[in-house]
């Protein structure tokens, strides 16, 4: 498994003020919960929301291989890049040069996984055009909410580089969901 983010090219200076800014809030939430004459809430429905932003939910698995294969065949881009739409999502596309929040499974035509942001329980969130080739190509494909599998060729993935446990010349695999852009 390779480390957190490095597959999604995500530098940790990027994530640093998101980091912070949670740790503080942590921080002060703890600090409120622990003054004198405080009580907790009756339950989790009486705890205010954060925020007003809406919540989406992130499936906290990949779809399985049968789930997969009754998906229908892949289309192919004139690159190379095989894809298929397995949840369009709405709204607007991504452009290349967006940021998106993702949730994605990558593996080799092995099976053998080789990075899973939902294996460590959490979104990940890059600059579209930060990424393989075929990432940047096939999440055009699909909206907010959407979920794509793409088949990335050597030539718009790490070509004949090896990366961690991928060896030169892999063909990589991924199921992408797309949760948000310009996170």
């Amino acid at each position: 498994m390779l480390p957190h983010g490095r597959l999604v090219f995500i530098s940790a200076w990027q994530q640093s003020p998101q980091l912070s800014l949670l740790f503080g809030c942590l921080l002060g939430l703890s600090l409120l919960g622990c003054r004198s004459g405080a009580s907790a809430p009756a339950s989790v429905a009486d705890t205010p929301p954060l925020d007003s932003a809406p919540v989406i939910a992130a499936r906290s698995a990949p779809p399985t291989r049968e789930e997969l294969a009754a998906a229908g065949p892949f289309s192919h881009t004139s690159s190379g890049l095989g894809y298929r739409v397995l949840v369009p999502g709405s709204g607007k596309k991504p452009r290349s040069t967006d940021r998106v929040r993702v949730h994605y499974h990558g593996w080799l035509d092995d099976g053998t996984v080789f990075d899973s942001s939902y294996e460590r329980g959490s979104t990940t969130t890059f600059a579209l055009d930060g990424v393989v080739k075929g990432w940047t190509e096939g999440l055009q494909y699909v909206s907010p909410g959407g979920k794509i599998e793409l088949v990335v060729p050597p030539g718009l993935g790490y070509g004949s580089r090896a990366m961690g446990e991928i060896p030169p010349n892999s063909t990589l695999h991924f199921v992408v969901e797309l949760i948000a852009i310009n996170p």
